[in-house]
């Protein structure tokens, strides 16, 4: 086995698409949008979204159209969006598709049923979503949903330590306590 400093099926950033450099450089968030019930459950890591405050509030995410999630997203109208930490990165390369996920993804964290969807219970915030519309932007499926529920309680005694992406690595942003 060889330890490699990146990706080694990255395509070269060169022979990337101004956008997807451009896009990388902005770095986000990391969420997992989860869907569907029982043997019918789909996952996807997503970092391409953004919320958008009114009455409803909304959850727009760029998805791969080719992806299980979206599929199933699409099929229920309902999903739940998680956001994660530091400690999940292993879990968002698996619902990423990019690790191996011995009897299968849902399997790598904590989840329960919800009627929107399988939760992960240890998910510092996560909110139930119901589709609103969808849009074909570029290569990715434009979803618009409709905030229905928002948890923002992290689990007792954990520190908030959100798992950020940018230029195809995860990066870690430890909260100081300083309030800065």
């Amino acid at each position: 086995m060889t330890i490699h400093t990146s990706h080694p099926f990255a395509t070269p950033e060169p022979e990337r698409s101004a956008a997807r450099r451009l896009r990388g450089r902005l770095g986000g968030a990391v969420s997992l949008w989860t869907a569907g019930q029982g043997d019918r459950r789909a996952g996807l890591t997503v970092s391409s979204l953004l919320v958008a405050d009114g009455e409803p509030g909304r959850v727009l995410g760029l998805l791969d159209p080719d992806a299980d999630l979206t599929e199933e997203l699409l099929a229920t109208g309902r999903g739940l969006v998680h956001l994660l930490r530091w400690e999940h990165r292993d879990l968002a390369e698996v619902f990423a598709g990019v690790a191996p996920a011995p009897g299968g993804p849902f399997r790598t964290g904590d989840f329960v049923e919800h009627p929107a969807g399988p939760r992960l219970t240890t998910a510092d915030g996560w909110a139930a979503v119901s589709v609103q519309e969808t849009t074909e932007v570029g290569w990715s499926t434009l979803v618009t949903c409709v905030l229905d529920e928002v948890d923002l309680d992290a689990p007792e005694g954990r520190e908030e330590d959100p798992l950020l992406h940018r230029r195809g690595r995860y990066r870690r942003v430890r909260a100081t306590g300083s309030g800065q």
